[in-house]
């Protein structure tokens, strides 16, 4: 689960990082009443939506009085953000935060992250912040330090002074850095993070050090012990049918293709996308029923992919080992006939009460196809959404 970046700051601050004054706004008249109450005479406006390269895609903007602050507000609240993080449909901005300007006398990067490679907690800190930080990594290397968590309590000594060492950090600013990066560890293990990154981290030029910017992405595994976190969820920044499936529980994520994908355990949902890529058809989704999905969540699983546009065929493939093929083909016959479908639905069963389910399906003269092999199953659909 993604956070806003004032989400992010919030959570941040109660824990001693030191994020400077901020104000959410989601309507011109709120944005109005924060300059009134706080007599901003100038801020760093930005949206508010779950991607970086904000910036560079025009939705950062500097206003240097309360009338350029208006007008940047109503330029900025439902502006559409489209980069390489967001997908092709762009993310809309409901929200922005205004800052006031900071006085930058340098930039720096602090995060933390899981490195499944050694499957271990790493903290990454570079001197060179407001970039990407895969950039500095590829081409400038020698500007990178990864430190190692060995464990939940506080870092060692003597890797603060490393990092102090590495960015040049004396007397105050050092003195608050290494209470920073404490404070950051502390955030990452409390709030089941997988990615903690505050960039830029900057020196101010009266010498303290100022979070900028913050990302925090948790895992959604620990939401049932996170409740504070999962009321931060923000809808308006998935799909639609991300959105749905969420609110019934099911495990979906949206791909760019146009073959819709209804399958029963994660291991053969993805197997069943590859073989559709390895056959030249493209997914438009990877949807999880699960093992033992009642006839209901069947049916709004399926009701989820009929609402995506983009999909011009549907293949359904299950293995009934928790799950009864029965239920499979009971729910896609209710779901087929309770709604308008134009698009051809292909149906691979086996395991247990195949034959029964595949009668159902035959007797429903509802126009679904069955096949008979996983392989047959790719090769039907990808030849009908061509």
């Amino acid at each position: 689960m993604e956070l806003h970046e004032y989400q992010a700051k919030e959570l941040l601050q109660e824990l001693g990082v030191k994020v400077g004054p901020f104000f959410v706004a989601s309507s011109i008249q709120e944005v109005e009443r924060i300059l009134q109450e706080q007599q901003l005479q100038e801020a760093v406006v930005k949206v508010q939506v779950h991607a970086g390269g904000r910036g560079k895609a025009g939705g950062v903007i500097v206003a240097r009085s309360p009338q350029e602050i208006l007008t940047a507000s109503k330029k900025l609240l439902g502006m559409k953000i489209i980069n390489g993080q967001t997908g092709p449909d762009g993310l809309i901005a409901h929200t922005i935060l205004l800052t006031p300007i900071a006085k930058i006398k340098k930039e720096y990067y602090v995060g933390i992250t899981i490195d499944r490679k050694t499957a271990s907690t790493s903290l990454i800190i570079s001197s060179e912040g407001g970039m990407d930080i895969e950039t500095v990594a590829t081409e400038t290397p020698e500007k990178l330090l990864v430190e190692k968590i060995f464990k939940k309590e506080l870092l060692e000594e003597c890797q603060l002074e490393r990092i102090a060492t590495f960015l040049g950090w004396q007397g105050v600013v050092k003195k608050e850095g290494q209470v920073l990066i404490q404070a950051m560890r502390k955030a990452f293990f409390l709030y089941d993070a997988y990615l903690l990154e505050i960039n830029p981290l900057v020196e101010t030029m009266d010498g303290h050090l100022l979070a900028l910017d913050a990302k925090l992405s948790i895992d959604d595994n620990s939401l049932f012990r996170q409740a504070r976190i999962a009321a931060m969820y923000d809808p308006s920044q998935e799909t639609y049918q991300e959105a749905e499936a969420k609110k019934v529980g099911l495990a979906y994520i949206g791909l760019t293709g146009t073959i819709g994908c209804m399958v029963n355990g994660a291991g053969l949902a993805m197997a069943t996308m590859d073989l559709i890529h390895s056959k030249g058809g493209n997914p438009a989704n990877f949807l999880d029923v699960g093992g033992g999905a009642s006839e209901a969540k069947v049916i709004q699983s399926f009701e989820i992919l009929l609402s995506d546009p983009h999909i011009k065929a549907i293949l359904v493939n299950i293995f009934g080992g928790i799950m009864n093929c029965e239920t499979i083909a009971r729910a896609l016959k209710v779901a087929v006939e309770n709604n308008t479908v134009r698009i051809p639905i292909v149906l691979r069963m086996e395991g247990t009460n195949v034959a029964s389910a595949k009668k159902i399906i035959e007797d429903s003269q509802l126009g679904i196809m069955t096949a008979d092999t996983f392989n047959d199953a790719a090769e039907m659909v990808v030849a009908w959404q061509s």
